[in-house]
């Protein structure tokens, strides 16, 4: 007992060297790939101006302005002005730290919950698998967007809120995803030498099992992420998730739609953020799942 005890204790540091050999293969998988470097680089360009908009902004995203109502951009101006005078421009980089931070969280949520939930259903099976696969089929049995709706409709509107119900809609594909790799990995040899020497349940699942799981879940949150900052802005957009005067990307194309014909640039700066973010994260996504793919990385 003493001679098999003392050569497994070695393997949590081995499996941290792997990780980390697996991690730098990764990064410079990544680099290699242009676009999807410059896609992270958007991303983190967007993220940095949210987290620096007191500083960048000329204006108070909030201070109206009646005289200075639905100009055209201007150098004062750059992307113009809404219809109560405020800037456009500061409004937009405001509603950015709002967008972001619904769509990051509730990612975050859903991957917190989801995740074990499909660890569980795939080591445990039987009676466990069942009931927690048939709760996961009810949720997907309602498109994502309108059970986000009928979730905030019930709590309420508000940026908190539509977060929520976002990270409810994407409990279930992070679930099925732990699920499978659960399933492919269970009967390997390690799961098994791991319970012939007395390993519980739990420790196995999130040892042994999780880290072998982390890229296909990695992959899913980023792409996951574009998505839950759609699914906002849909909501806002139907004045169920930020409310006003908070600016949101979301409620700024609520706001401009009954001024299409007057100030056609109202609508155009939100929605060509919101384009971009979300063809950069899709597109940063497909660097990520080939970096991770075996196959690309000899």
């Amino acid at each position: 007992m003493t001679s098999i005890t003392g050569r497994v204790t070695p393997f949590p540091s081995y499996a941290g060297l792997r990780e980390s050999s697996l991690l730098l293969r990764t990064v410079a998988q990544i680099t290699r790939n242009r676009l999807a470097t410059a896609s992270f680089g958007f991303v983190l360009l967007l993220v940095l101006v949210a987290l620096l908009a007191p500083v960048i902004t000329p204006y108070d995203p909030l201070a109206l302005d009646k005289k200075a109502n639905l100009q055209a951009p201007s150098f004062d101006h750059p992307l113009g002005t809404d219809q109560r005078g405020r800037d456009i421009f500061s409004r937009l980089i405001y509603a950015s730290r709002i967008s972001l931070s619904v769509g990051i969280v509730a990612v975050l949520l859903s991957t917190v919950v989801g995740v074990p939930v499909g660890l569980m259903a795939g080591y445990f099976r039987g009676t466990t698998d069942t009931i927690l696969m048939r709760i996961l089929d009810a949720l997907l049995a309602f498109p994502p967007i309108l059970l986000a709706m009928a979730i905030v409709t019930i709590i309420g509107p508000g940026s908190t809120n539509a977060m929520v119900a976002v990270a409810v809609t994407g409990i279930p594909t992070f679930a099925r995803l732990a699920r499978a790799s659960t399933l492919s990995q269970v009967e390997l040899d390690y799961v098994t030498a791991a319970r012939a020497i007395g390993a519980g349940p739990w420790r196995i699942i999130f040892r042994s099992i999780l880290p072998n799981a982390f890229a296909p879940v990695l992959v899913q949150m980023s792409l996951a992420v574009a998505y839950a900052i759609l699914l906002e802005a849909a909501l806002s957009f139907f004045g169920l998730g930020t409310q006003p005067p908070t600016p949101s990307w979301g409620a700024m194309l609520s706001e401009a739609r009954g001024y299409l014909h007057l100030a056609p640039w109202y609508a155009i700066a939100p929605g060509v953020i919101i384009t971009l973010l979300v063809l950069a994260l899709n597109t940063f996504t497909d660097g990520l799942r080939d970096a991770l793919d075996p196959s690309h990385q000899h």
